[in-house]
């Protein structure tokens, strides 16, 4: 099968013929209709995240944000069969951990980020596989359209749950949102749609036009003006600041901004991931913290049955992720579009729909 393959750090992906995946008793293999392309192939595309213990070695097959149909189906997988169509986590649990028993199998202890490990074939292919199958997949209506599903993926799941779930957002509050890429237009939408007034943070006019269009009710252009914690604190209710803030870019600047656009009991959420630059460590302001009773709060996808809330969301017209995808490229398109991704031009979210 046809299949992106990473080559090494900052070397262009390659299309090659590699060998279609094998099953897993416990798992399936799906054939790929459509796969979100994401800033984390680009971070590991990059070599990021050593600090985490995530290394990127060449011959691997990125691509974690998939929909598609089941060609081959595990002798252990009790719950689908041949033709059903699916998707599923990116990170992959094994259905048995303590969280996984508790629903948050999206921190399971033995949990597998699909297209970073070479043990699980991302979807950057005609084919990939899942393991887990009857924990990780996710039943997709046929009259869904594939870039839609694929538009949920990563970003979206990771926003949604992180704001739906992780904080506390009620109708009303105050939600501001620092970086405006996929994941922060995903948090932008899912706010709107929890009934809150979201302030959107970037700097790039496309980006924030976008934010509107989303839902943001107010924006501020980082390189407009001199304090940014201030200037979002102006557009809430006394300049106290919001309920709710959240770093969806994960480098220094945005994670500190984040915290002090805060008002007191303020919770931020911590869902961009890091850079090079950081390696992981982000100096905060921990004195007021304490003094503010604020919470500093982590977010890491979402869980597999949280999947249902979205689609019902979806059918009342409170969320279409569709609405965030930016364009639908060929997996030969795939290489060049990660690439580009540092220079930090991309509004939306990529989907690979041509295999």
């Amino acid at each position: 099968m046809r299949a992106v393959v990473f080559q090494g750090a900052n070397e262009p992906m390659e299309i090659e013929e590699v060998d279609r995946p094998d099953c897993p008793d416990d798992g399936v293999v799906v054939e790929t209709e459509a796969c979100g392309v994401c800033r984390s192939d680009w971070h590991a595309w990059q070599g990021d995240w050593s600090w985490i213990g995530v290394m990127s070695t060449p011959g691997l097959i990125f691509g974690h944000e998939p929909v598609g149909t089941v060609v081959e189906v595990g002798d252990e997988v009790e719950e689908y069969r041949e033709g059903d169509r699916v998707t599923n986590p990116f990170n992959l649990a094994d259905g048995s951990c303590p969280h996984c028993r508790e629903g948050r199998q999206n921190i399971c202890e033995r949990s597998i980020p699909m297209g970073f490990v070479p043990f699980s074939t991302g979807a950057f292919a005609e084919e990939y596989p899942v393991r887990a199958a009857d924990t990780n997949l996710v039943p997709v209506s046929d009259d869904v359209d594939a870039v839609d599903i694929a538009g949920l993926g990563c970003r979206f799941a990771t926003a949604f749950h992180g704001v739906a779930h992780r904080v506390d957002v009620d109708p009303g509050d105050w939600v501001a949102v620092h970086g405006c890429g996929g994941v922060g237009l995903s948090a932008i939408h899912t706010a709107d749609a929890l009934g809150a007034n979201v302030i959107a943070v970037d700097l790039k006019q496309e980006a924030l036009d976008k934010a509107l269009d989303l839902g943001a009710t107010h924006t501020v252009k980082v390189d407009e003006v001199q304090d940014v914690p201030q200037a979002v604190k102006k557009h809430t209710p006394g300049s106290q600041g919001a309920e709710v803030s959240v770093d969806a870019l994960g480098i220094a600047q945005t994670c500190r901004n984040s915290v002090n656009s805060l008002n007191k009991g303020g919770q931020h959420l911590q869902i961009g991931l890091t850079t090079s630059e950081e390696e992981g460590e982000v100096s905060i302001p921990v004195d007021q913290i304490v003094f503010d009773e604020r919470e500093f709060i982590g977010s890491y996808g979402m869980p597999a049955h949280e999947y249902d809330e979205i689609f019902r969301m979806m059918e009342t017209g409170k969320i279409d992720p569709g609405r965030i995808v930016s364009e639908t490229i060929s997996l030969e398109e795939v290489p060049d579009t990660v690439a580009s991704m540092g220079d930090y031009d991309t509004v939306g979210i990529p989907v690979c729909n041509e295999f």
